[in-house]
């Protein structure tokens, strides 16, 4: 009876320990590859992939190798896939592309080309003075842009293995050093493919991994790409994203507008994590993610055979330029409020001086945090105060009343002018705890 017992114990622990790993049990292979090449990317091994740097070349040498793995024809080596950027100092950084082709069988538009394209780097490791400690923090970047890299190589399987379906042939595109001035898109544009002229469009894919909070396309209202957006409203797809008229975030994209090329940037914008330490794998929707790249793959293929778009953004871009939300991080000069760049300045300054507890609230014995989102404007005017992630309606309201009486800050700069910028914070309520007699 005894050695049943123990039979049936050693039974019940291996099924509890298997429940411990449950919600990657059902997993498609989909989702898997996804979160596998995400785990990678974001690896303490690739320390945030920072431009130029050896975690960089080693996430540049994991994409050619998947991407050869499942039959891509690779246009650059590993020879010729590094680049030089100067930077202000007078250093020479090098960075690195990776990018292949997915040949169409088409005779009449094999060789035009629609580019797939996602940032390699991320902002690397960076030294902190905590309690006159120098610390080294690692940023890193699952959902930016490890998110974006995995879905590039999903992508680029399943087009490979459907590739009679192209009509246009499809260039797959890792690019470096993006956060330095979309240098890697740049030098891809106008140094190295020779062939740029037969670009028809492009599709950038940056911070897809939170998509369950948002999933949206932004073409600079470039008329065409909309109407490719617009078409697929009317079939069944697994999402449909949310076409904006302000750009999520600066990217790649950017390269490609400069040179005329009408572009799409599929995104599910930004996140509390974003540029912080915290951006882990854990952060990232691997089902949702999935299901943004089943949507954007039907996209790739309708866009490679339809009519090529026309770049006629008119005034648009103009307009979207003077009116559009520089991320908070983005800045050269961050806003300050009362002196301090620091979030947690204008929580412990303002906010929670003037936060009020709900009384019902309290009674009730309700906690939670709420993440507020809102930008500062080119005068430091507080505005736009919304709730992203709320907690209770009563605890909404009651961090949306004390940010939207914040006092002015100084504003954001970048390039030496005051910008629009946009920045989100937790609000957190909590009740102390009664002493016990």
């Amino acid at each position: 009876m005894k050695r049943f017992a123990a039979i049936l114990l050693l039974v019940f622990s291996a099924v509890f320990a298997f429940s411990q790993d449950f919600s990657e049990l059902y997993e498609g292979e989909s989702t898997a590859a996804l979160r596998s090449a995400v785990g990678y990317l974001a690896s303490p091994e690739l320390k945030g992939r920072g431009a130029g740097t050896d975690g960089e070349r080693l996430a540049a040498e994991y994409i050619a190798a998947k991407l050869s793995e499942c039959g891509v024809e690779m246009l650059n080596s590993n020879d010729d896939r590094s680049f030089g950027r100067l930077q202000p100092a007078g250093d020479t950084l090098r960075s690195f592309n990776v990018v292949g082709v997915i040949q169409s069988y088409n005779r009449e538009l094999k060789d035009r080309y629609i580019v797939i394209g996602a940032r390699i780097d991320n902002l690397g490791e960076r030294s902190l003075s905590i309690n006159g400690q120098d610390v080294t923090r690692i940023y890193p970047g699952a959902n930016g842009n490890a998110s974006g890299l995995a879905m590039l190589l999903s992508l680029a399987k399943t087009l490979q293995t459907n590739s009679a379906l192209l009509g246009r042939s499809v260039i797959v595109a890792a690019f470096g050093s993006s956060l330095q001035g979309n240098a890697g898109a740049w030098y891809f544009l106008n140094r190295s493919f020779r062939d740029a002229g037969k670009i028809d469009a492009m599709i950038n894919l940056d911070m897809l991994g939170t998509g369950n909070t948002g999933f949206y396309a932004y073409t600079a209202s470039n008329a065409d790409m909309n109407q490719y957006i617009l078409a697929l409203e009317n079939s069944l797809q697994p999402v449909h994203p949310k076409l904006v008229t302000a750009e999520p975030c600066p990217s790649d994209h950017r390269a490609f507008y400069a040179k005329e090329i009408p572009s799409v940037m599929f995104t599910s914008g930004m996140y509390p994590e974003y540029n912080t330490p915290g951006d882990l794998p854990s952060v990232v929707d691997y089902g949702y993610l999935a299901r943004e790249q089943e949507y954007i793959y039907n996209f790739a293929v309708k866009l490679s055979n339809g009519p090529a778009p026309v770049f006629n953004p008119g005034e648009t871009i103009e307009k979207e330029s003077r009116n559009k939300v520089i991320p908070y991080y983005d800045c050269d000069k961050r806003p300050t409020f009362f002196g301090s760049s620091d979030p947690v300045a204008f929580l412990r300054r303002w906010v929670y001086v003037y936060l009020k507890y709900p009384d019902y609230a309290r009674k009730n014995g309700i906690q939670g945090r709420v993440l507020v989102e809102f930008t500062i404007d080119e005068k430091g005017h507080v505005g736009d105060v919304h709730v992203v992630r709320g907690a209770d309606p009563g605890l909404d309201a009651e961090a949306v009343r004390v940010i939207e009486a914040s006092p002015d800050w100084k504003p954001g700069i970048v390039s030496g002018k005051p910008v629009k910028s946009g920045m989100s914070v937790y609000v957190e309520f909590r009740l102390e705890k009664k002493k016990k007699k």
